[in-house]
């Protein structure tokens, strides 16, 4: 029984997808101390790292430099035909530059080459003949040979550019790693996705407020203090007037200290050991503004207060953990 038109083009499709998975097994076999030695040449850039290519690699290199620049690697795509117009005045010698050529003899790309000597910029080649002009004029080679193309004709670039494509995935996320990028660099490079909204959280959203908000009067005796601090465990207590009016912190932090200095806490009164001088944030802040200030001051606890001054309430680290602000 022949097989149906349905049948023969799903094996069509799924032997391409064994082609191009196959040759990213062995790509990844193939890595080696040039992998390495591409991530170091990035990483001691003081410059952006410039991707070019022609054609599909052209059309690879675009998403390999905005995968770069999302990532925390400054980087943008240039035209190689452009280059050869003006467009080379954009790339300094602080920049660092990976061409994609699967041949290695791409006129568009060969042709930049000497103007990149001539401004000591540091190429890296992503090419599939580690034989071409762009792979001997490099300072670090990405051999991104494959056995076959996808394309039952060999000829178009198939499996060739999913090797490229994976490859600047592999780079892109190895330098993330290598630069400590967390969530939070992600998400200033992503202002209008979900992780960017949450950046957009304010102080009022997040803090402790109301029957929540750790609270004393002046005057209160210490024991009484850090019975309400227990209760709020937040690992601090404010100390304010009835109207809102603000005396005083007091945390686990000072609770040491006074240990240290007094062996009778019962008889002191908080006022005699609170800190006069808490930081604050105004609640309309965002969370984000509020979270620099906690790590730049090495503090977990921060009052927030109205544009009067007044208690509003307090922000612990805890809290821009859990909203994914950090």
């Amino acid at each position: 029984m022949e097989k149906t038109h349905a049948t023969s083009r799903l094996e069509m499709a799924r032997e391409v997808l064994q082609i191009e998975a196959a040759a990213l097994v062995t790509l990844a076999e193939r890595l080696n101390g040039d992998f390495l030695a591409a991530i170091d040449a990035i990483l001691a850039c003081k410059g952006r790292v410039i991707v070019t290519g022609m054609g599909k690699s052209g059309h690879v290199g675009r998403k390999i430099a905005a995968t770069l620049a999302s990532t925390g690697t400054p980087a943008f795509f240039v035209h190689p035909a452009e280059a050869a117009h003006g467009d080379l005045g954009m790339i300094t010698g602080e920049d660092i530059v990976i061409a994609l050529s699967n041949s290695g003899e791409v006129n568009e790309i060969t042709a930049l080459l000497p103007a990149l000597k001539l401004k000591g910029i540091r190429l890296i080649a992503m090419t599939g003949r580690a034989d071409s002009t762009l792979a001997k004029e490099a300072d670090v080679l990405l051999h991104t040979h494959v056995e076959k193309e996808a394309c039952p004709l060999g000829l178009a670039p198939t499996t060739s550019t999913t090797a490229q494509m994976a490859l600047g995935d592999a780079l892109a996320v190895t330098l993330m790693d290598a630069r400590g990028f967390g969530q939070g660099d992600f998400a200033l490079s992503h202002p209008g996705g979900n992780l960017g909204r949450r950046l957009l959280v304010h102080v009022s959203d997040l803090m402790h407020s109301g029957d929540a908000l750790p609270r004393v009067a002046p005057g209160t005796l210490l024991k009484d203090a850090l019975l309400e601090m227990s209760h709020k465990r937040l690992g601090m207590v404010t100390v304010c007037d009835a109207d809102g009016t603000l005396h005083g912190i007091y945390t686990d932090g000072d609770l040491r200290r006074t240990l240290e200095r007094s062996a009778d806490v019962y008889s002191l009164k908080i006022d005699e050991v609170m800190g006069r001088a808490p930081r604050t944030i105004l609640a309309g802040k965002l969370a984000a503004e509020a979270g620099f200030v906690m790590k730049q001051n090495q503090i977990t606890s921060l009052v927030a207060v109205d544009a009067d001054g007044k208690l509003s309430g307090v922000l612990h680290m805890h809290d821009l953990l859990q909203a994914g602000v950090f």
